[in-house]
């Protein structure tokens, strides 16, 4: 313990090793190489768990977080998604590693011209403005761009299944509306009020009971120093939980696809050996095969590109930060194109994973010593097929995905335990992911043998130092907090 001590960038660099396991100690940004070029569709974060808001506990939300690493100043045109792409949540309900249903959102740009009058009586124009809004952004009319989406339930295959629209229930359309994004506290008096009123309820078709969708800018959750951990995981793996400040993410902003589904209605025949039921999930997006720069863009329908083809998948996420350490470097744009029921091609990272060996290497004489149990069955068992007896389906097919046994009931907000399971709350990670849930310190414990009676680090307390404080999360749908404003100054 006192020679490990001596190394800060010990531990946690094995938190990555953890995701070795494909487990998901932290959230996934600029993961690939490709997928750096296209950062409206790379995927950050995902959540699902047993709702906790009072009177939903019948409930499951799914949470997909996109575009990474938002500035809340970053104007004049913030963080739109692309219209030209596909967001996808996608439910394996019977264990075999294949979407079941599938929750596509399309996105749809808005355009409302406005223009001012500029110039002397008799030789005025009307010119267009250059700004999002002109005024109180919460009111239409001062508003020239904005997204609205819809939501189509997929079932079987996501590309050649059946699909149904969802509607909105408030209005009956297929429409629903995405919030701007925060840019600051002139353009809106109360941007929490403003943001709630774009939570909807939604028809799931083939579900008797609606449930609550919404789209838009949240308040990043996920707390970590990104910064140390790439700098050779630069930080005291044996200090305090919150030694190290309040990490690099905490004046972040990412963007939300938050859903809120009837548990029955996202449950098959994938059962526990206790006959209850198991779920997995994991998010993806996918754009069109072809680009072709438009070299006359013009606001008359002609965009700045035209795309056409397939459409063809470059972000996925389940179990986060896999991609980024441990995945080979030759094959992240691959995995970020797979699917779990071809995971088998990726076998090796997991079981053989690189990470541990780089940290014997680098940190032996602080005490640093490889787990040498392979193939690391126990990390299988974790983190790719889900835990006997609580999410691991009867017959599973080993892939990487959360995996949540909603029987399990949701602990409320205030009593949360932030190491899940290993902290003795069954309702968190790694059964499905809470906000709250500190799945680094989690995933950095299990890599390093919390699992393995005869691992010699069984029992020391990883840590990367960075610790979510409970109290910035919401305690009801989407969770997620309100976003940093871009401006805070509302004179």
């Amino acid at each position: 313990m006192k020679t490990i001590l001596k190394r800060s960038g010990l531990a946690i660099a094995v938190a990555g090793f953890c995701l070795s396991a494909t487990s998901g100690h932290a959230s996934s940004h600029r993961e690939a190489p490709f997928i750096t070029e296209i950062p409206k569709v790379d995927g950050t974060d995902f959540y699902m768990f047993r709702s906790y808001e009072s009177g939903r506990a019948d409930y499951v939300t799914l949470i997909a977080n996109y575009l990474p690493l938002q500035d809340a100043y970053g104007g004049p045109n913030y963080f739109d998604l692309d219209e030209d792409a596909v967001y996808e949540i996608h439910v394996d309900n019977d264990g075999d590693a294949r979407e079941d249903i599938t929750f596509q959102f399309n996105l749809r740009d808005q355009l409302n011209d406005i223009q001012l009058p500029v110039g002397d009586e008799g030789s005025q124009e009307m010119v267009s403005v250059p700004l999002k809004n002109i005024g109180d952004a919460s009111a239409d009319g001062n508003v020239q761009l904005q997204q609205q989406y819809t939501v189509t339930v997929i079932r079987g295959d996501r590309r050649n299944g059946l699909s149904y629209a969802s509607t909105n229930v408030t209005n009956g359309t297929e429409t629903f509306s995405k919030p701007l994004d925060n840019i600051g506290g002139k353009s809106f008096a109360d941007y929490a009020s403003y943001a709630d009123q774009h939570i909807f309820g939604m028809t799931i078709p083939g579900c008797s009971t609606d449930g609550r969708v919404f789209v838009g800018q949240r308040k990043e959750a996920f707390a970590v120093n990104l910064g140390e951990i790439f700098d050779l995981v630069n930080t005291n793996p044996l200090g305090m939980r919150n030694a190290e400040g309040p990490g690099d993410l905490a004046n972040k902003n990412v963007t939300s696809f938050a859903l809120e589904i009837p548990t029955e209605c996202l449950t098959g025949t994938a059962t526990n050996t206790n006959s209850q039921p198991v779920i997995g999930a994991w998010t993806t997006a996918s754009v069109r095969q072809a680009q072709i720069i438009n070299p006359g863009p013009s606001a008359n329908g002609k965009g700045a590109t035209v795309e056409g083809g397939a459409y063809t998948q470059v972000s996925r996420l389940g179990m986060p930060l896999v991609n980024e350490v441990v995945i080979g470097l030759k094959d992240k744009d691959q995995f970020n194109a797979s699917e779990p029921k071809d995971d088998g091609q990726f076998a090796t990272y997991v079981t053989h994973p690189t990470l541990p060996e780089l940290l014997e290497i680098l940190f032996g004489d602080a005490g640093a010593v490889a787990p040498n149990n392979f193939p690391r069955t126990d990390l299988v068992t974790a983190f790719l097929t889900g835990v006997p007896g609580v999410n691991m389906p009867v017959g599973v097919t080993a892939s990487e995905m959360l995996r949540l046994n909603p029987s399990v009931p949701a602990t409320p907000a205030g009593s949360q335990n932030d190491l899940g399971v290993l902290g003795g709350d069954n309702a968190g990670f790694p059964n499905g992911r809470r906000p709250v849930d500190d799945v680094v310190d989690a995933a950095l414990r299990v890599a390093m043998g919390a699992l393995t009676d005869d691992a010699p680090n069984k029992d020391v307390p990883f840590t990367d130092g960075v610790q979510l404080d409970p109290a910035e999360l919401r305690t009801t749908f989407p969770y997620l907090a309100t976003p940093t404003p871009g401006s805070p100054n509302g004179l």
